[in-house]
């Protein structure tokens, strides 16, 4: 799974030439726009050419059965747009460029994208501060993901890929061709649409705005801003490690300052809080079902942490200085490191 928040070791592998970075770097940024345009085209076509049932427009029949269907059933509609426009066209792409970079920073976006079509479809309904309260928390949410990808990548588009997709690459060379459209699309778009089920179930029902929504509210906030913190103070210290390196001087083996020091992936718990606030939604709208993509987001955060862990432990340089650090801190809930001195004695 691409999962955007990131830990202190992650890091792509596939760097590009310097002397082509800038011509690759504008090229995937226009890449990047261009294919979106197939689902702006289709949603718009859907809004404003379907006939509603009473209208005398004149249309193909095929077009009227898409339309007929699309009313009906928008969790299909959705799939079926995300399965042509992202994990075919995608795996297209990425199979042009040996890379899956391109699904990296539409992680980000795309959940908006679902929320304003189950927003804008024909049958939706909802009570609009609720409507109005998830979109400008999913919003919130995106431009800070977004915001904390380009950072992490030095503002390039595609120069590098995630590095769990690099390993695969590496370990499966002959078979990552159409491996790659299950690993890196496939389960993406069973995963994203899942996790974003909160959202339909948002668009789905009038009921009033209660205590409830509030609570919901507040968890997803309190997760947007601990994601912020964690990710900003990881960028922040990847900063200086690289500094030390420039001058010749041993770089820190481990972050433990901010919320660091309470939680070994406080990056990982604030999205959990952003999924489980959304979830929660969903939950006081007797859809309590659609948390099944928020416990499928937590299981993947436990088996990525895991590899995170490894790694982390790979380099003779910090190995010992992460082991005294797994000891005093939390792998995940952050809490007071109250024998933290004893540990360390």
């Amino acid at each position: 799974m691409a999962m955007m928040s990131t830990s202190a070791c992650e890091a792509g592998t596939m760097a590009v030439s310097p002397i082509s970075r800038t011509s690759r770097n504008t090229s995937n940024a226009a890449l990047a726009v261009v294919v979106a345009i197939p689902a702006f085209i289709f949603q718009w076509a859907f809004l404003h050419r379907c006939p509603d049932g009473s209208s005398k427009q004149e249309d193909s029949w095929r077009w009227s059965r898409v339309c007929e269907w699309g009313r009906n059933s928008p969790l299909g509609l959705v799939n079926a747009i995300f399965f042509l426009n992202v994990s075919v066209l995608f795996w297209v792409v990425s199979l042009v460029q040996e890379s899956t970079w391109l699904i990296d920073p539409y992680w980000t976006i795309i959940p908006v994208m679902i929320g304003y079509f189950f927003r804008t479809h024909p049958r939706a309904e909802s009570d609009p501060w609720r409507s109005r309260a998830v979109m400008s928390l999913l919003w919130v949410w995106s431009i800070r993901l977004t915001h904390s990808y380009f950072r992490r990548e030095n503002w390039q588009w595609g120069e590098r890929e995630d590095w769990r997709f690099s390993q695969l690459r590496k370990q499966h060379s002959k078979h990552w061709w159409w491996m790659s459209f299950f690993a890196a699309y496939l389960s993406q778009q069973i995963f994203l649409v899942g996790i974003c089920l909160p959202l339909y179930a948002v668009h789905s029902k009038q009921t009033p705005w209660n205590t409830w929504d509030t609570i919901a509210c507040f968890l997803c906030a309190t997760g947007i801003v601990l994601a912020y913190f964690a990710d900003t103070q990881l960028h922040m210290f990847m900063s200086k490690n690289q500094n030390l390196r420039d001058l010749g001087a041993p770089p820190i083996p481990v972050l433990q300052e901010g919320v660091w020091r309470y939680s070994r992936h406080p990056n990982y718990v604030g999205e959990q809080l952003w999924w489980w606030g959304l979830a929660l939604f969903a939950w006081n709208l007797q859809q309590g079902w659609m948390a099944a993509g928020a416990a499928v987001n937590s299981a993947c955060l436990a088996y990525v942490t895991v590899l995170v862990e490894r790694k982390m432990l790979e380099k003779s340089s910090r190995a010992s200085t992460y082991r005294r650090y797994q000891e005093t801190t939390s792998v995940w809930i952050p809490w007071i490191k109250f024998n933290a001195a004893k540990k360390t004695l």
